[in-house]
């Protein structure tokens, strides 16, 4: 089978950042014909020593007008996955599905003023992606990121979130940014301590963002761990925000490819 009969591309490894034991990045080349909208996900591809090959979905950090896709990952101690991963090394082959997939994007609301992105873990890469490009701010008022790890230490992409506002295309816009990290093992200055239900449930979270999670105004995506997930979609639901759907406009987008 010719490589344009494949459903895949093979892709050169380009850069690798680590950014705690657990955390890690990858950056590879984009085949010209790749194409997703900011907050997909890619299946990637590796090849296993007795040849065959593992697939598993990572969202794109990285924006649609890039010319990289990069990744962000978790070590699972023992992963089958994740194990073939985190030994690549720079100018190795990471095979990349030629589709794109998911329905973590903006287009999932047809309003809203308030835009809310609680991302825990690597849950936070659709987001960045999003961020990275000038629709979101564009149309919403205000953009809350809310980013929880268990420790600072584990709080990645630092430097990218907090020069978004450098970023020639959006700095006229980043007074509309609001940024809030959450650690749940240790109590760090600037950030919040606890878990995003535990912030939410005790109003928290809201009067950090200097905003109200409101059916009427806000705009909900989530995207990490299942549980919080489902605990924080559970939350929301008492306050009448549904989950939107094609047949059903809603307040709530998820994202859950575990």
């Amino acid at each position: 089978m010719s490589q344009s009969e494949e459903k895949f591309t093979r892709q050169t490894l380009t850069d690798v950042q680590v950014w705690s034991p657990s955390l890690f990045s990858l950056r590879c080349t984009r085949d010209p014909g790749f194409r997703f909208n900011a907050g997909q996900f890619a299946r990637l591809g590796v090849h296993k020593a007795d040849g065959s090959v593992v697939w598993r979905a990572y969202s794109m950090v990285s924006a649609p007008h890039d010319d990289y896709l990069e990744f962000f990952s978790i070590v699972v101690p023992g992963g089958e996955f994740t194990s073939e991963l985190n030994r690549l090394q720079v100018g190795d082959t990471l095979l990349v599905d030629k589709q794109a997939f998911g329905f973590l994007t903006l287009d999932r609301f047809a309003d809203g003023r308030d835009l809310w992105l609680l991302a825990s873990g690597t849950g936070l890469a659709p987001f960045l992606s999003i961020l990275q490009g000038l629709e979101v701010w564009e149309r919403f008022e205000r953009i809350v990121l809310v980013y929880s790890a268990r420790t600072g230490a584990e709080l990645a992409y630092q430097p990218l979130i907090n020069g978004l506002g450098q970023l020639e295309h959006l700095a006229p816009y980043i007074h509309k940014f609001k940024y809030l990290p959450v650690v749940t093992r240790e109590q760090l200055p600037g950030c919040l301590y606890g878990r995003i239900t535990k912030l939410i449930d005790e109003g928290e979270l809201e009067a950090a963002a200097g905003a109200v999670l409101s059916p009427d105004d806000s705009r909900v995506m989530i995207c990490g761990n299942p549980q919080m997930i489902e605990d924080t979609r559970a939350l929301l639901k008492q306050r009448d925000m549904q989950l939107s759907l094609t047949r059903r406009p809603g307040q709530v987008a998820v994202e859950n490819y575990w």
